[in-house]
């Protein structure tokens, strides 16, 4: 035992969040009692956040693969080719437990980090998006945590210079205690610049680059992979500190030495630190790692080996660096006013040695620190099938434009303009379609070609039956790139689950995961990059399964993408897809009956593809007008949001015999969009359907400034929008 550190003890190993026999394998495979450096190492790289000890073996059945794929998972971010030698390089990650604690630097140095893993590719950040879930609007921390969050969100991304463009906001009692915060980035870089974190060569240069290490963030890792108990305040100072302009300094010195040829290999500092870091760019590498931490740019006195290895603080990156080209990266990184310090080096040897003041503070094998880490199948149970519900039982309380209103105005399906409008979605000047849509649009430099970006998941359907729910969460992601006119390419993912050691919970997890994997395989929309957020918990109490899903297509001319706005008068509404009636775990069932309740929609994928690949062929041959997909709400919420966004009404025919009015307005069947076209266009669309094997149905025109439908009240387009614009301000007490 080294002179001041503390004695290893059960006490302490269980502190540090490691279990009696995870501990046991570390002192087999070190053949020693570990130094308590060494505990932290390993505490930090054998944690769930790190190591994916209970995710990994059912994450290996993702589909991966695909002619656009460049880098699937295991780096920083997932990258794909767009042609023209340009790459995407996108990424999505959580930073749930941290937002809950400290909801403003929690969620901005979310954004932070999740930018870093794309510009550490060699990627130019062109957007970031979000999903958000907060607890019921009643529980006395839901306003605050909010206003932390978007502000949080907000004050990053605003500051850094980087555009939001879209996103999710949710509530639901089971986050009360464990709210989701899902940060996702999106760059540009060119297809033969990338970077990746593998460690070449023996004897280069080590480099720190960015900003001080401090005291800020340590244990904020293991912190991630622990339940919330009633202590959740004292965990503050596990939560980092950002600075976004710091963080544009690092983007632009770290764009400037890749286009010199500075760099060998570059790892951000993110969960765990310096440790993360050297290790897995070592490791990748198949090198060994030494770090003198007299080295390191500190901020605070007196930091030990142990904080300065375990410490979060941001804007800070890892790099190997051509020797030869030591000078020139040094006074680009003194230009732009950063730290730049060489702290190590590469070895032949295959360890990572870590010395402070004179003394060896970690030696430890450095590919088997990362290939040993434990690897669980844990138990799981199959999740309980719910019943059909009859939608003939379940009579409607309300007339239908009442439970309309009653919808437009709930928390889930109110306008988050409260939200979007603290973001600077403009920025850069690229922005095509701003949030509200279906998927954000972004211009590729100065076009024609643009990305189109969203994100989405139904927690509702993933609780009720996780396998549909996970292969639903994909098929929304799908249709929302369609709807715009965008070709899906990728997804990335973010798994938010509770305690994975609870064979229900475990269970979810599998089976969201079985049924992403069917859906991607099937859409041809590989899973590229992502994240596993588990134990979201708090005293037993789990989230609802959240498997956000990221997805990411190409326009290769968005002068023919689309809106869901109505464009104007006397065009026809049809219905591209089935007729429906699914009520179960709909939002109609949610917000007017208060009724969780029921099997969730199936996805029918062949299907899915069948209407998607007519969308999309449709809109590029400029024959849609407006497209809008269905989803949460059914076929009146999206009608009505097409009427909002354009102030144009539309006059409804009644639904077809055999279905219950309310079932058919507001069932929640998949596969399906709502499109606009001239009547001229008619019969082209028709025959395309019909070739197609897709079901076209007529609903109705638009025109004047109210909605109509026969048998019931007329309402006003505005009546509707002051209900849908209304909820969050009035909630939040302002307007933004």
């Amino acid at each position: 035992m080294l002179p001041n550190e503390p004695k290893i003890t059960p006490e302490l190993v269980a502190e540090h969040g490691l279990k009696p026999d995870e501990y046991e394998r570390f002192r087999a495979l070190i053949g020693r009692e570990p130094s308590f450096t060494e505990l932290g190492i390993v505490s930090a790289m054998w944690n769930e956040h790190c190591s994916y000890k209970s995710s990994k073996v059912h994450l290996r059945t993702l589909p991966t693969k695909a002619p656009w794929v460049i880098q699937g998972p295991g780096e920083n971010a997932g990258v794909i080719d767009i042609g023209d030698g340009l790459a995407c390089v996108f990424k999505m990650e959580s930073h749930n437990h941290p937002s809950f604690i400290e909801p403003y630097q929690g969620a901005a140095t979310g954004v932070g980090g999740i930018l870093r893993d794309v510009f550490t590719m060699g990627a130019r950040p062109i957007a970031c998006l979000n999903a958000l879930r907060f607890g019921s609007p009643d529980h006395p921390k839901t306003r605050r945590l909010v206003a932390g969050v978007v502000a949080g969100i907000g004050g990053y991304g605003n500051s850094f210079g980087v555009p939001t463009v879209g996103g999710a906001v949710g509530f639901h009692s089971r986050y009360d205690g464990n709210i989701l915060v899902n940060a996702m980035a999106v760059g540009i870089a060119e297809t033969d610049k990338i970077f990746y974190a593998a460690a070449t060569g023996v004897g280069r240069p080590v480099v720190y680059l960015g900003s001080k290490t401090g005291r800020d963030g340590i244990h904020g890792a293991t912190m991630a992979s622990a339940e919330f108990g009633d202590d959740s305040e004292e965990k503050r100072p596990t939560v980092q500190v950002g600075d976004p302009f710091s963080e544009k300094l690092l983007l632009e010195a770290c764009l400037e030495i890749m286009r010199k040829g500075c760099v060998i290999a570059i790892q951000d500092m993110g969960a765990a630190g310096l440790t993360c870091s050297a290790v897995e760019m070592g490791a990748k590498g198949d090198l060994g790692i030494t770090l003198d931490l007299n080295a390191v740019p500190t901020r605070e006195e007196g930091m030990s080996a142990y904080e300065m290895m375990l410490s979060e603080s941001q804007e800070r990156m890892l790099m190997v660096l051509k020797p030869e080209k030591e000078k020139e990266a040094e006074a680009i990184f003194r230009k732009w006013g950063l730290d730049f310090a060489i702290v190590g080096e590469t070895t032949d040897s295959k360890r990572f040695l870590v010395r402070h003041g004179g003394d060896v503070m970690a030696d430890l094998p450095i590919k088997e620190l990362g290939d040993e880490a434990p690897e669980y199948r844990r138990p799981f149970a199959e999740p309980k099938k719910l019943p059909v519900l009859d939608p003939a039982s379940i009579p409607s309380p309300l007339p239908i434009f009442a439970a309309l209103e009653k919808l437009l105005g709930s928390p889930d399906l109110c306008s988050k303009r409260w939200v979007w409008q603290q973001y600077d979605h403009l920025i850069l000047g690229n922005t095509v379609q701003r949030p509200g849509g279906d998927a954000a649009i972004v211009r590729i430099g100065d076009g024609p070609k643009a990305l189109a970006m969203t994100t989405d998941v139904t927690p509702r359907y993933c609780e009720a039956d996780p396998f549909e729910g996970g292969k639903q969460a994909v098929a929304e992601a799908w249709r929302n790139l369609t709807a715009v006119g965008a070709r899906p390419l990728a997804v990335t993912d973010n798994l938010n689950f509770g305690n994975p050691e609870r064979p229900e919970i475990m269970g979810q997890f599998v089976y969201c995961v079985r049924g992403i994997a069917e859906a991607c395989r099937a859409l041809d929309f590989p899973v590229v990059s992502g994240n596993v957020s588990l134990y979201n918990e708090t005293n037993g109490r789990a989230i609802l399964p959240t498997p956000t899903i990221g997805g990411v297509g190409l326009l290769d001319d968005l002068a023919k993408s689309v809106n869901p706005a109505f464009k104007k008068a006397d065009e026809a509404i049809l219905l591209v897809g089935e007729f429906g009636a699914w009520l179960g775990q709909s939002a109609w069932l949610a917000t007017v009956f208060g009724r969780e309740e029921g099997a969730p929609p199936p996805v029918d994928l062949a299907m899915e593809k069948r209407t998607g690949d007519l969308v999309r062929s449709l809109i590029g041959e400029r024959l849609l007008t407006t497209v809008h997909d269905l989803s949460d709400g059914g076929l009146l919420v999206a009608i009505a949001e097409m009427a909002m966004a354009s102030g144009i009404g539309a006059a409804l025919d009644a639904p077809p015999p055999g279905f219950p009015s309310h079932a058919f307005w507001f069932g929640e069947d998949q596969a399906r969009y709502v499109v606009t076209a001239a009547a001229a266009d008619l019969p082209r669309i028709e025959t395309a359907a019909a070739q197609a094997g897709v079901k076209l149905r007529h609903l109705g025109r638009t025109g004047g400034s109210q909605l109509t439908l026969p048998g019931e009240n007329p309402i006003l387009v505005s009546t509707l929008q002051a209900r849908f614009e209304s909820w969050l301000p009035e909630y939040m007490g302002s307007p933004a």
